[in-house]
C-alpha cells in the first residue's frame, strides 16, 4: 500500500529527514576539516545552519522533526543569524597558523 504525501510526512524516517539533510551536511563540513580545509568546512557548517533555517519556514511544525526547537520565526532567526555568523567569521580569519 502506497502512503499519501502526507502520511509519508508522518512516519518515522519522513519526520527526520529535514534533520539528516542538515546531518549530511555538517558531515561533509567536518569531513572538509579533518583534511585541513578548516576554512572550507566552516563554511559548509554555517551552510547546514542556514539550510535549517530554510527548512524550518517551508515545512510544517510536524514535518520539520528535530529541527523544530523553538516557535518557526525564532528557529529561522537563529539558524539563519547563526549561519551567516559562522559564514562571516571563516571567511574573514585571515593570517595566523590555520591560514590556508
Amino acid at each position: 500500500m502506497e502512503l499519501l504525501p502526507e502520511q509519508r510526512w508522518r512516519s518515522a524516517a519522513g519526520k527526520h529527514l529535514p534533520f539528516a539533510l542538515v546531518l549530511v551536511v555538517v558531515g561533509l563540513g567536518l569531513l572538509r576539516i579533518v583534511q585541513y580545509h578548516w576554512r572550507q568546512g566552516a563554511v559548509l557548517i554555517g551552510v547546514a545552519l542556514l539550510i535549517a533555517a530554510i527548512l524550518r519556514v517551508l515545512v510544517t511544525d510536524e514535518q520539520a522533526g528535530l529541527i523544530a526547537i523553538r516557535s518557526r520565526s525564532v528557529d529561522a532567526l537563529l539558524y539563519s543569524g547563526l549561519g551567516f555568523a559562522v559564514i562571516f567569521v571563516a571567511m574573514t580569519i585571515i593570517g595566523g597558523p590555520l591560514d590556508r
